[in-house]
């Protein structure tokens, strides 16, 4: 049954399913971010520091050291990034099914109406067939 609410509740049903895209790729950023990190770890480990040599190896490992360090410390940025991208997302997320649910809501009470008018009607309608019946009954019976 088409209401008032009908299209509005179509638009909101449409911006709550975009803001559930949007949290499922801010998880999947997140998740990408604390995968990198996790690897930047790793290889951090992986990374073997030379005992003995001339100073240039010493000092390459060095560099390659400060590379990684930084490498982990976007890995953390990125990271810490995308959770306040994911929160927000969830807030609109939140809010876009606050508006839905409401606007289904008005709908809901607004069919109700409609369909509490239509049983009204059909009692009327069947109270005048019964009193039309009733009073042919009558005549009949008298003639």
């Amino acid at each position: 049954m088409k209401t008032r609410y009908s299209s509005l509740v179509n638009v909101k049903k449409n911006i709550m399913q975009k803001s559930e895209r949007v949290v499922k790729s801010a998880n999947t950023a997140l998740l990408n971010a604390k995968s990198a990190l996790q690897k930047s770890y790793e290889e951090l480990e992986l990374i073997q520091t030379p005992l003995q040599g001339k100073i240039t190896e010493f000092l390459a490992t060095r560099t390659l050291l400060d590379a990684q360090r930084n490498l982990i410390q976007h890995n953390k940025e990125w990271e810490h990034f995308a959770k306040k991208e994911l929160e927000k997302a969830k807030l609109e997320l939140k809010s876009s099914m606050i508006e839905f649910e409401k606007f289904q809501y008005l709908e809901f009470k607004e069919i109700e109406k409609e369909l509490n008018k239509i049983k009204l009607q059909e009692a009327k309608d069947l109270d005048e067939i019964a009193l039309i019946t009733h009073s042919r009954k009558d005549k009949t019976r008298a003639a």
